[in-house]
């Protein structure tokens, strides 16, 4: 797994291009910088170290649900759905509230709501509810090759057990950066979350928590994330001069630079970067799969065992081989014989002697 991408990302350490600049000092212990449209990996820092997601897991939820759930499906809330760690983020969805799929997404990817991922996790999830939607988001995992990365919980909340690197929160943000809805979504500033009258409950404006969007020139989204244990998470992605590069960053502090900023520093020292340069690449969805499916080689063909002749033709052709395990017996046997031959025939030529029988 430590070699998925390039023999060059596996290192605990950095890796950049020949001759390019030291990338700007970072608390994160571990990043990666990518060519969102080529799958160039730029330049990274213990890519496939093991860390944990926090919120960014969200991305693999959006990367495995968006495309199977209707964003005009208006779902109710159920009281499960509220079941998540005291004093978590939370968009405000309110048990009994009817929202579209597409209200659920932007509290997600906007204010990173962890009620929102149950929901949408248990939409997906199908009889198995939240269980089956984890369950999706770690095949989906498998097939864009993110070997590193396992889910325990929809919304990125620590759960033993749950992991993923710097690398595979590139690949997984490649795919959610590949779909129309997400790119819409992760790039809203703010949007209405609407009164539930059945509640007697008013709607409220939600705003975009990732600050890359309205500071950076060119930015296109991405996710923030933060728990005690993953510390500072970050996914970031922007356009410049015709290129989308995408950060990844984990096990990042705040101080002295947000998340977002750290990600905006790599940003610009990718794309100061030549459009070639390159130390890895990320690797296509289902290329891992197909290429273990693939058989090894074909097995040799047998020559055909040679033509049987009987003993004695094989046992002159392994002579003429050189054979010295047949040449030594045979010719011992060979003198033997010739030496028999030889005093028979002296013995017929030897005169008789005249003389009385015994009786």
């Amino acid at each position: 797994d430590r070699v998925v991408g390039g023999e060059q990302l596996d290192t605990p350490g950095l890796v950049v291009p020949a001759g390019a600049p030291a990338p700007p000092a970072v608390t994160a212990t571990s990043w990666v910088v990518a060519d969102l449209d080529t799958g160039a990996v730029l330049g990274a820092c213990g890519p496939h170290e093991y860390g944990t997601p926090a919120s960014t897991q969200k991305l693999l939820l959006a990367a495995t649900m968006l495309a199977k759930l209707d964003p005009k499906q208006l779902v109710t809330v159920t009281r499960d759905d509220l079941k998540i760690a005291r004093g978590s983020s939370a968009v405000g969805l309110l048990v009994g509230g009817r929202y579209t799929v597409e209200t659920v997404w932007l509290g997600l990817l906007l204010n990173s709501g962890n009620e929102a991922a149950n929901v949408l996790a248990r939409l997906g999830g199908g009889p198995e509810g939240v269980a089956g939607g984890v369950r999706a988001m770690n095949e989906e995992a498998r097939r864009l090759g993110a070997r590193q990365t396992h889910a325990v919980t929809p919304s990125g909340l620590d759960g033993k057990g749950q992991f993923t690197s710097a690398y595979d929160l590139a690949l997984i943000a490649r795919a959610c950066f590949a779909d129309p809805l997400f790119r819409r979504y992760t790039r809203t500033e703010r949007t209405q979350i609407p009164a539930q009258p059945a509640l007697k409950v008013g709607g409220f404006q939600i705003q975009n928590e990732n600050q890359l969007i309205y500071r950076y020139p060119g930015a296109l989204g991405g996710k923030t994330g933060f728990t005690e244990l993953a510390r500072h998470s970050y996914v970031g992605a922007a356009q410049r001069n015709g290129r989308r590069l995408v950060v990844t960053l984990l096990g990042a502090e705040a101080r002295p630079m947000r998340g977002w900023q750290q990600g905006a520093k790599l940003l610009d020292w990718g794309f100061a970067l030549p459009r070639d340069a390159s130390v890895g690449r990320l690797v296509e969805p289902g290329e891992l799969d197909a290429a273990e499916a693939a058989p090894s080689g074909s097995p040799a063909t047998p020559s055909p065992p040679p033509e049987w002749r009987g003993p004695m033709a094989t046992a002159g052709r392994r002579m003429v081989e050189g054979d010295w395990r047949v040449i030594v017996p045979v010719a011992g046997t060979v003198a033997a014989v010739v030496g028999v031959l030889v005093t028979a025939l002296a013995a017929r030529r030897r005169p008789r002697r005249v003389g009385r029988r015994r009786a």
